[in-house]
């Protein structure tokens, strides 16, 4: 009696909802570094092509003369030596901002104190920083306390109204429930608050930052005797256009690297813990 063998079955392709996601998220980061790439590729091409023919090159350096110009002031040492003053400055002073201005924003949730404190803090979020530079520049010279002092200035308040508003939106029904269940506070803080106030606080970082990173480099333009800011004024009254182009792409791409490379970093591996949402 003749028996037949079943052929086995074929193999079914896996593909899973993941696979999928995976595939269309890397699809979409590939067309958004693509396109970011053509832009910067289109507009070092304008810059490239204008330098020489509509502008005469001494008056517009194209970017092949500024990135040659950045690598030799690189082997000089001057752009590591600039960014070292301007960046201590800035973390001295951001810090010194950063904890003002998350003081100022737990004590204003007391209405007495809320009073004394907001038309400063208002004054703070309105006025520019070329105000404070030029100011301290004034008062203080050349002199290291004059950029950590406009950096305090012009970025506390921003922090001070990112905590206040995360302070006054807290939950208070988890608190209270919290409480009544008999959570310490050390656990209330480390559970509650604190995962809470993250996203406003990181916020204000961020934004502030930017802010400081801008008003650093206005204040060692109008006084200071090292730093980027220095270097750009150097290269304008040695009219060194090359110099000065090369500059500020030093601080474009320095503060650029220092947002999106650094910042989110450090934002993405906080928030690591809320993960992502799937449907």
């Amino acid at each position: 009696m003749a028996t037949t063998l079943d052929s086995p079955p074929t193999p079914a392709k896996r593909t899973s909802e993941e696979d999928l996601v995976r595939a269309a998220k890397r699809k979409d980061r590939m067309t958004t570094w693509g396109w970011r790439i053509a832009g910067y590729v289109f507009f070092l091409g304008i810059w490239e092509l204008a330098s020489g023919r509509v502008m005469d090159e001494n008056l517009l350096p194209g970017p092949s003369t500024v990135f040659r110009t950045f690598g030799e002031l690189w082997a000089t040492g001057e752009v590591p030596g600039a960014f070292a003053t301007t960046l201590s400055r800035i973390a001295v002073g951001f810090t010194i901002a950063f904890v003002v201005g998350v003081g100022i924003g737990i004590l204003m949730q007391n209405r007495f104190l809320n009073g004394f404190f907001r038309d400063a803090v208002t004054i703070g979020v309105t006025t520019p920083g070329l105000i404070w530079a030029l100011i301290t520049a004034i008062i203080f010279g050349n002199r290291t306390v004059g950029p950590l002092l406009a950096i305090v200035l012009t970025t506390f308040a921003i922090i001070t109204v990112n905590v206040s508003e995360g302070i006054k939106s807290l939950p208070k029904d988890l608190l209270d429930m919290a409480k009544s269940f008999g959570v310490s506070l050390y656990k209330r803080n480390r559970h509650i608050v604190i995962p809470h106030l993250a996203p406003f606080i990181f916020t204000g970082v961020r934004f502030g930052f930017s802010i400081a990173w801008k008003v650093t480099v206005l204040t060692e333009v109008f006084a200071a005797s090292e730093g980027i800011g220095f270097e750009m004024r150097t290269a304008t009254q040695l009219f060194r256009l090359d110099e000065f182009l090369t500059w500020i792409l030093a601080f474009y791409v320095l503060a650029l690297f220092l947002d999106k490379i650094v910042l989110e970093s450090l934002e993405r591996r906080f928030f690591a813990w809320r993960g992502e949402l799937k449907s």
